[in-house]
């Protein structure tokens, strides 16, 4: 959403995360006190979910990864009882406010390199916003785009914030295995990996 969002000028971001309990490489047969439970923290996650983002937003100088300077991010980690699917509930303000179609628009126009360059991994859809109140939902929309695609709903306006909304993504397949292919993949059309 932040790439995405970037002509807007994201510059305050507030989001909390429910994570699947296959993000810490468990099942419930392997972690049977998560069932039913919710544990309050995820050692190292908060501190990560709000510097990769500015890795990932800022850019490569002499070699080295200059972070973004925005937006700020402040984050907290919650393992759920769901087995794949991360969901945030997230709260953003812009420094140019735009409108809720303008975002929309955005989101569903959005085209990273994967999708440009054609990757065999790459969803086609990237980022696809629903409609419905009660949407993203886990077992309904884990899956888009083989699980390599991710759902945004609820996006409104906020009384203190610009905006705020729900987003999901699998957490093994986009996250993890499918994210580390689709890197892969990046990498060599990109020319940093060549055949030996």
């Amino acid at each position: 959403c932040l790439a995405a969002w970037k002509e807007f000028g994201p510059k305050e971001v507030v989001a909390t995360t429910y994570q699947a309990i296959s993000g810490a490489g468990k099942t419930f047969k392997d972690w049977p006190e998560m069932v039913e439970n919710i544990i309050p923290f995820i050692g190292g996650e908060e501190e990560k979910s709000e510097q990769e983002p500015l890795r990932v937003l800022g850019k490569v100088e002499d070699g080295q990864i200059v972070k973004a300077q925005l937006p700020k991010i402040t984050c907290q980690c919650i393992r759920v009882p769901v087995l794949n699917g991360h969901t945030a509930a997230v709260f953003i303000n812009f420094e140019k406010k735009p409108t809720k179609e303008q975002l929309i628009e955005k989101l569903t126009s959005y085209k990273g390199f994967p999708q440009e360059a054609g990757l065999p991994s790459a969803p086609k859809q990237f980022v696809r916003y629903m409609e419905e109140e009660n949407r993203p939902q886990v077992t309904l929309d884990v899956d888009y785009e083989n699980g390599m695609g991710v759902s945004i709903g609820r996006l409104r306006e906020d009384t203190i914030y610009d905006y705020k909304f729900i987003g999901l993504s699998h957490n093994t397949v986009r996250g993890a295995a499918g994210g580390a292919v689709l890197c892969a993949e990046a990498l060599t059309a990109k020319g940093y990996i060549k055949s030996k």
